[in-house]
């Protein structure tokens, strides 16, 4: 039953008003080459998501079927996700607290909206999730087989992400907390430690590409990861409501793998909460007992009806959040919008210019689009360059191209974001600000598309219809 819950909040909106934020147009890009050209991207760059790029390069082979094809396996995985808290839950406690838990995860805003993102984290959140409980019957039972198994199921999440091997130190815990043995786990974490070694060595010889632009963790980071893990605790200490063996599973999934790459982003900056997604279904569990063991607590009189506010003020809040995760302003930008923009703008002969040039991958996801178009600094494209924005001109060829073209459109990121100090980024802006005037701005969700004109005689802007050249 949450399963199909979840399946049905994935498929709630599942385009998202056709929106695609930059992360999707990644996938997308990637996917679609051919797999010689993927390998060879992987090489440089990406490989830390190179196994999802093979599955979803497999998907769209079989069905090219755009957005739907690029979300459904996220959809998809977060139903077995959730079946695998539900199967934690009754394995822990009961059937019917893993009904509650696996409803629970179904309906956190977190699980829905990253069911309908065409990216790798549902699917290492169900690989985790089911590794969890693999774990848990190893520990119950005297077959390897349950270990075996465990060990290649955790080996695959971590080549889906390799952030999902920070599960292996909350097992750790749990074991320190069941006081169980350590020999077979640790063999098995052994394994998997080996098999994601490869990957683990080529990735980080790219972090510094792939991760360069996070910075530290904020203030609002730290504040959201520590009220996760206080209800948590809380969950776990009500009285009548703890569960020994849960609470030793649940609570270090919850708090060990986002606390260490929230504590060690510190030194070197890797913590987004969405590599750790799976911590959640800690939560979901304490929670699922929680709710299991209420009624029982509560009673009749003022007690239950304050639980029942409770709950309609919960419910209340939901529905907000479910809806606001299925909107394209909940994603950093829109590529769709971008291009739809630039079709409306764009006219024959005109240059297209990023700023700053990783942008490019607002127009890679529609080639027909950007063929149309100069792209006035590119040097030599993604698939060529094995990148994925591809490489620019030198500064004095760019500054060239621009002077030699009479109608621009440039493609920025919303007023008030940071400027790119690199000389090709700088002397883009010199050029259009000394060379070339502003006719007319379109602003869309995490982005603007701007079009410029060549100053001189013969210029002309025209406001509400582009600009033209007489």
């Amino acid at each position: 039953m949450p399963a199909a819950l979840a399946i049905v909040l994935g498929l709630w909106g599942l385009t998202r008003h056709d929106s695609m934020w930059r992360d999707e147009s990644v996938t997308y890009q990637a996917a679609h080459r051919s797999l010689g050209e993927l390998l060879a991207l992987l090489g440089r760059i990406d490989a830390v998501h190179g196994l999802y790029y093979l599955l979803m390069h497999g998907v769209f082979a079989l069905w090219d079927g755009g957005l739907p094809a690029l979300r459904l396996p996220s959809v998809l995985a977060t139903a077995l996700a959730v079946a695998g808290v539900g199967a934690l839950g009754t394995r822990l406690v009961g059937p019917r607290t893993g009904v509650l838990a696996g409803t629970l995860f179904a309906l956190f805003p977190a699980t829905q909206q990253y069911a309908q993102e065409g990216r790798s984290y549902a699917l290492v959140t169900a690989g985790v999730v089911w590794a969890t409980y693999l774990f848990l019957r190893g520990l119950g039972s005297t077959a390897r087989g349950w270990w075996v198994g465990y060990g290649v199921l955790l080996a695959v999440a971590c080549w889906v992400h390799e952030f999902a091997a920070l599960v292996l130190c909350a097992h750790a815990v749990t074991l320190r907390l069941l006081g169980a043995p350590w020999r077979r786990w640790g063999a098995a974490a052994a394994g998997v430690l080996v098999a994601v070694g490869p990957l683990v060595v080529v990735s980080a010889g790219q972090a510094d590409r792939q991760l360069g632009w996070l910075g530290r963790p904020s203030l609002a980071m730290w504040l959201a990861f520590l009220a996760v893990s206080a209800l948590g605790l809380l969950l776990s200490r009500v009285p009548s409501l703890s569960d020994r063996t849960l609470t030793a599973v649940a609570l270090p999934l919850l708090i060990v793998p986002p606390g260490l790459l929230i504590t060690g982003s510190l030194l070197r900056p890797w913590y987004v909460d969405r590599y750790v997604l799976y911590s959640l279904a800690g939560l979901a569990l304490l929670g699922g007992v929680a709710l299991d063991r209420l009624p029982g607590l509560l009673g009749t009189g003022p007690r239950k009806g304050a639980a029942c506010l409770l709950a309609a003020a919960l419910v209340a809040a939901w529905l907000p959040a479910s809806l606001a995760v299925r909107a394209p302003e909940s994603r950093k930008d829109d590529v769709a919008a971008v291009a739809r923009t630039v079709r409306e703008l764009a006219r024959p002969g005109d240059g297209v210019l990023f700023l700053p040039s990783r942008r490019r991958e607002w127009l890679l996801s529609y080639p027909a689009l950007h063929a149309r178009l100069d792209d006035l600094a590119l040097a030599r494209s993604p698939v060529a360059s094995r990148t994925l924005q591809g490489t620019e001109l030198p500064p004095d060829a760019i500054r060239a191209r621009l002077l030699a073209t009479p109608r621009v459109l440039a493609l920025t990121d919303p007023a008030g974001q940071p400027l790119d100090p690199f000389p090709r980024e700088a002397v883009k802006r010199r050029t259009l600000a000394a060379y070339f005037q502003e006719c007319e701005r379109v602003r869309v969700w995490g982005a603007q598309v701007v079009v410029y004109v060549r100053k001189g005689p013969g210029s002309v802007a025209v406001r509400g219809e582009g600009c033209q050249r007489r």
